[in-house]
């Protein structure tokens, strides 16, 4: 009787696990979605889905608060060139309603079906949980030089 009750409960855990990413895929996907959205679409107005209000960038030894990040946005252009995102995640921690994740971001720059430039960062991010989901709270981006 107990194995016909456990079968069930097995099948309902596999179901609920497939239909919610786990929060390590969620925080990898926050990363990948904002910079697609915010740096390479040029989304103003998406910047409150993926950051907190007192979101902090830390830019190649800048400090970029939200006004900065908008002032920045709304006067860079890419001449016609399209922003492509590359990540390679190097660990992802999670402790309560925190998260901190490092990784190397490659944005590769398209103009006419041509790469035209490649850029490379060393980041991390802190993350924090809240009622709408994961946001980030600060990125720390570190540019690597073209010869590495």
């Amino acid at each position: 009787m107990k194995k016909i009750l456990l079968l069930p409960l097995l099948f309902f855990t596999i179901h609920l696990s497939a239909q919610n990413p786990s929060d390590e895929q969620q925080l990898k996907d926050l990363i990948q979605n904002s910079f697609d959205d915010i740096f390479s679409e040029m989304n103003i107005d998406k910047l409150d889905t993926y950051f907190t209000s007192d979101f902090l960038l830390l830019e190649v030894g800048e400090v970029w608060d939200m006004e900065r990040i908008k002032s920045e946005l709304s006067s860079y252009d890419l001449q016609g060139r399209k922003r492509k995102n590359e990540f390679e995640f190097i660990e992802v921690k999670i402790k309560d309603n925190t998260a901190w994740i490092a990784y190397h971001n490659t944005a590769t720059f398209i103009k006419d079906g041509e790469v035209v430039g490649e850029r490379q960062w060393l980041e991390s991010a802190i993350a924090v949980r809240t009622k709408n989901g994961w946001k980030l709270d600060m990125l720390h981006s570190t540019r690597k030089s073209s010869e590495e």
